[in-house]
């Protein structure tokens, strides 16, 4: 995992052009996935640009041709409802467009303690399918999800499973063990 560095595209999850409808501003706002972190970020159009609902902006350092400021981390329990709806789908298209990332996760997870390994903290995936994974692995490393589909199809999809726990370790600040999102990624307050 790249620590240290910040998320540099990030996926819309809600647009607000006229703001929060408690707030007496009317500047708009944009609620956001990181692509990396998956940090949720509150940021700050251009004046003039319109963001779309899963539209991919860049939010890295330099110039930036949508955003003006990236205001601050948020919490998921302070997304709007719009945003909180479409976390599920962005973390999929993230997962999806960085399969690589995660295929090499599952070939190269560790125990974390002698009882626990960081497989058996994905959704479904218990010390029987935690062994085959592992046992399958060492034959030849997995290539993709459907590599791993179609030779563990007793195990659950792994996909699913990434996803099930990414939104998991967004959503629960108080969780012993995270495995894809950053500390400073969700240490807010």
């Amino acid at each position: 995992m790249r620590k240290g560095r910040k998320d540099e595209w990030a996926y819309v999850l809600d647009y607000l052009p006229k703001g929060y409808p408690s707030s007496r501003d009317n500047k708009p706002v944009a609620q956001v996935i990181g692509t990396y972190h998956f940090t949720l970020l509150e940021v700050t159009p251009k004046p003039g640009v319109s963001l779309e609902i899963m539209e991919k902006i860049y939010i890295g350092e330099g110039k930036r041709d949508k955003i003006m400021t990236i205001v601050k981390r948020i919490p998921a329990s302070k997304l709007t409802a719009s945003a909180y709806a479409e976390l599920p789908y962005a973390v999929e298209k993230i997962v999806e467009e960085n399969e690589e990332r995660f295929v090499e996760f599952i070939n190269t997870s560790m125990p974390l303690t002698t009882k626990l390994h960081q497989l058996e903290l994905l959704p479904g995936i218990g010390k029987k399918h935690m062994w085959e994974i592992v046992k399958e692995r060492k034959r030849k490393p997995f290539e993709s999800f459907e590599d791993v589909k179609s030779r563990l199809p007793n195990v659950p999809d792994i996909k699913k499973a990434i996803i099930k726990r990414i939104l998991e370790e967004i959503e629960k600040p108080d969780l012993k063990w995270y495995l894809f999102v950053p500390k400073q990624s969700r240490d807010l307050f």
